[in-house]
């Protein structure tokens, strides 16, 4: 909480004079926070694979596996700024919703009828002026680390814009952080690799299924590899 409370006049001094359209140095330094929250607890043994060869202001659609709150300041390790697409009860908490609006993030209600296209539209946004978008397909994080099944708009939207998706693998952050806490534990090893992007100018509408399922299938062979069990473990929509 010290360091949400010092980060929010610096971000909004910071915000005052960053004119990029899509508030990159702003988000940036948002992610900033994120990173220093992984960080603050020197028992955790963090690992990072594969973000040295990501251009950050190359647009991709970012997609990630879902496990705990403590996903979120993972990710924010990764040295290029992503708009992160989140449901709106997030925007409406002190400090962090306020953050989360000055960067410029996402908001979802998942109320709307209509909230596939208000997202749709501000992704574009993002994208066109070459900013990242990030998702979690599984919509909510697991309850017990198995990957539940991914909805299709990343992937609708990746075609539609001819963007590559990048997937993120995850993995620890459901021992450090549980479901519906909000306290820490002291040891933890977390695992975040950035996959090879997959590219998507080749694919029409009709290619979304067989585009996700790729995606998919590739992040559950990674986290089948790192906890050395089968597939049929980890697949949540394999019955058990």
């Amino acid at each position: 909480m010290l360091l949400v409370i010092l980060w929010l006049p610096a971000m909004a001094v910071i915000r005052l004079f960053d004119r990029d359209p899509v508030r990159y140095s702003t988000g940036r330094f948002f992610r900033r926070l994120g990173s220093a929250i992984s960080r603050v607890n020197p028992n955790w043994k963090i690992t990072i694979e594969g973000e040295e060869d990501i251009d950050g202001r190359h647009p991709y659609i970012v997609v990630c596996n879902h496990l705990s709150n403590a996903d979120i300041p993972l990710i924010s390790n990764l040295p290029w700024e992503m708009k992160w697409v989140a449901k709106k009860e997030l925007f409406e908490l002190p400090f962090l919703g306020w953050m989360m609006k000055m960067a410029k993030d996402i908001s979802v209600d998942r109320s709307s009828s209509n909230k596939r296209i208000g997202v749709f539209k501000s992704c574009s946004f993002y994208l066109n002026n070459n900013c990242s978008v990030m998702f979690f397909p599984e919509g909510t994080r697991s309850r017990d680390g198995r990957m539940k099944r991914f909805s299709l708009g990343a992937f609708d939207l990746a075609i539609q814009k001819n963007i590559p998706i990048l997937p993120l693998v995850i993995d620890g952050t459901q021992d450090c952080l549980p479901k519906k806490d909000w306290v820490f534990t002291t040891d933890a090893y977390v695992t975040l690799k950035v996959l090879e992007p997959i590219k998507t100018d080749h694919l029409n509408e009709d290619d979304s299924i067989e585009l996700m399922e790729k995606v998919r299938g590739e992040m559950l062979a990674q986290l089948s590899a790192w906890r050395e069990q089968p597939l049929s473990a980890i697949d949540a929509t394999i019955p058990g």
